[in-house]
C-alpha cells in the first residue's frame, strides 16, 4: 500500500498557469521541509526540469498512453518513495487527451488512476461570475474524477477577487488560492514550448523561487496540504527497475561484464526519461553521462551510446565546431556498437543540420521547418536493431519543427499510421535513430536488449 499524500493539478485549458502553479507549489513545500515527488501528465521534457529544481528530486512522467495504465500507478509509487508529498502537474486541459482515443492519457484518466484529488487551476483574467459556471460543469463533469479547489490565476484587482469569491461561494468548489498577474515570473518560450532548465540555470533557480514565494503568499497551504492527505491509499507496488530487468542490480547478461553507455546531455540534449537509465544501470551497464557541447571524446570504455531529444537546432555551430567528438561518435557507430538516439539524436547522427556538418553516420541531412510535427504514435519496428527485435509493437510521442531528408533509410526504424501509413527513422549496423521517443519502462526489454549489444 502506497498512502503518499498527493495532488493533481490540472486546469480547463493549455495556457492557464499550471506549470507555475505546480511549480510553485513544489517549490512553496519544499521550502517547509517536505519531501516533494514531482510528476509530469503526458511526454513532456521540459516542465520536468523545473520541477526536479524546486525539489531537488528527479521530476518523472506519467504517460498512460506510451506506458499504458496498468504503470502510471506503480511508476508513480516510485518516484513517490519516502515522500511526504506528491505533486502531479496535468497536460492541457484536464479531460483533452490522446487524440481520437477518448479519456486515455488526459490528466483526469491519470487522476483517477492515482485516486487523486484535483485542484483546478482557472484563468481568470476575463471573466468574473462566469466563473462558477465553468468550474461547475469541469466539477460535475466525470463524477469519477474529484475536485477539491480552485486556485484563481491571473487576478487583476481586489474588486476582481471578490466578485470571484462571490460567484464560487456555495459551489461546493473552495478557493485554495487567489495569484494576481505576475508577468515577473513568467519562463520564456520557443519554438517548442519553454525554455530548459539546463540552458537558463540561474535564470531559472531564481524564476522557481519567485513562483515559490508567489505561491506561498497567494495560497492556503495548509488547507492544500489537508487535501492531498485527504487521498486515499493505493494498492500497489510501486515500480522497480531491477524488477523490471528480472536481473539483479549490478548483473548483467554476461558474467563480470558492465559495459559502460554513454548518455548525451548538457544544454543540447536535455530530454529524457529517469527511468531509462535506471533500467540500463538494472540491466548491467554503467551509465556515464557527457555533453556534446564541451567534451571532446566520448567516456572512456564507451560500448554504447543513447542520445535524447533536445534542442541541436539551437546549438548546431557549437555541436559542428566539436570535430574531435563528431568523429569519436562515427567511429563508435562504424564499429558497431549500440547507439539509440531520437529525435535530436537523429539530428545530431545526421549529415548536417541547417547546412552544418554533425556526426555523418546517417545519409541524411536536417533542417528547420515551419511545420510542427506532434502526436502520439503506435509504431511496429521494421528491423532488427539494438533496440528492438523487428515486429516489436511500442508506442511514442513526436515532437519536433525540423524536417529530415530522407526521412527513412533503406532500413526504416518504425512503421507507423499516422493517419496515413509511413515508415521513419533510421537503422544502420548498431544505429537506431528515430523522431519518435519512447519509454522503456513499458519494454524494459529495449534496455536489456541494448546492453547485451555493448561490447565491454
Amino acid at each position: 500500500m502506497v498512502g503518499v499524500p498527493r495532488l493533481v493539478i490540472a486546469a480547463p485549458s493549455s495556457g492557464a498557469g499550471k506549470t507555475t502553479v505546480a511549480t510553485g507549489l513544489m517549490a512553496a513545500f519544499a521550502e517547509r521541509g517536505l519531501a516533494v515527488s514531482p510528476h509530469k501528465v503526458g511526454p513532456d521534457y521540459i516542465d520536468p526540469g523545473y520541477h526536479a529544481l524546486a525539489t531537488g528530486r528527479p521530476g518523472r512522467n506519467l504517460d498512460a498512453f506510451m506506458c499504458g495504465t496498468e504503470l502510471v500507478a506503480p511508476l508513480f509509487a516510485h518516484g513517490a518513495l519516502g515522500c511526504d508529498l506528491a505533486v502531479v502537474e496535468g497536460v492541457m486541459g484536464l479531460f483533452d487527451g490522446a487524440a481520437d482515443r477518448g479519456e486515455l492519457a488526459s490528466t483526469a484518466q491519470v487522476a483517477k488512476l492515482l485516486k487523486a484529488p484535483v485542484v483546478l487551476v482557472v484563468d481568470a483574467s476575463s471573466q468574473s461570475r462566469s466563473v462558477a459556471a465553468l468550474v461547475h460543469g469541469f466539477a460535475s463533469w466525470d463524477p469519477e474524477v474529484r475536485i477539491g479547489g480552485v486556485i484563481l490565476n491571473k487576478v487583476a484587482t481586489d474588486r476582481h477577487e471578490a466578485l470571484l469569491r462571490e460567484a464560487l461561494d456555495g459551489s461546493g468548489v473552495p478557493v485554495l488560492g487567489v495569484l494576481r498577474r505576475a508577468a515577473a515570473v513568467a519562463t520564456p518560450s520557443r519554438h517548442l514550448g519553454l525554455v530548459p532548465v539546463a540552458e537558463r540555470r540561474a535564470e531559472a533557480v531564481d524564476a522557481v523561487r519567485a513562483q515559490g514565494a508567489r505561491v506561498r503568499e497567494g495560497c492556503d497551504l495548509e488547507a492544500l496540504l489537508a487535501l492531498a492527505r485527504s487521498a486515499p491509499p493505493l494498492d500497489v507496488e510501486p515500480w522497480s527497475a531491477e524488477v523490471a530487468e528480472r536481473v539483479p542490480a549490478g548483473g548483467s547478461d554476461r558474467e563480470g561484464a558492465r559495459p559502460v553507455v554513454a548518455v548525451a546531455g548538457g544544454p543540447a540534449f536535455t530530454f529524457s526519461y529517469a527511468e531509462h537509465a535506471e533500467l540500463l544501470r538494472a540491466a548491467g551497464a554503467e551509465v556515464v553521462a557527457f555533453d556534446p557541447l564541451r567534451d571532446e571524446k566520448l567516456p572512456e570504455g564507451t560500448g554504447g551510446l543513447v542520445i535524447g531529444g533536445g534542442f541541436p537546432e539551437v546549438y548546431a555551430p557549437e555541436l559542428s565546431a566539436n570535430e574531435a567528438l563528431r568523429e569519436a561518435v562515427a567511429a563508435l557507430a562504424r564499429s558497431g556498437a549500440p547507439v539509440a538516439a531520437e529525435c535530436a539524436g537523429l539530428l545530431y547522427l545526421a549529415r548536417s543540420l541547417d547546412g552544418r556538418p554533425m556526426c555523418g553516420v546517417l545519409d541524411a541531412d536536417a533542417r528547420m521547418s515551419e511545420r510542427l510535427t506532434l502526436g502520439y504514435r503506435d509504431a511496429v519496428a521494421m528491423t532488427d536493431s539494438p533496440v528492438a527485435a523487428a515486429g516489436t509493437r511500442m508506442r511514442g510521442h513526436e515532437f519536433h519543427r525540423t524536417v529530415l531528408e530522407p526521412g527513412a533509410g533503406p532500413s526504416p526504424a518504425w512503421g507507423m499510421r499516422v493517419p496515413e501509413r509511413r515508415v521513419e527513422g533510421f537503422v544502420r549496423g548498431g544505429v537506431h535513430a528515430s523522431y519518435v521517443h519512447t519509454h522503456w519502462a513499458a519494454v524494459p526489454e529495449a534496455a536489456r536488449r541494448f546492453v547485451r549489444y555493448c561490447r565491454p
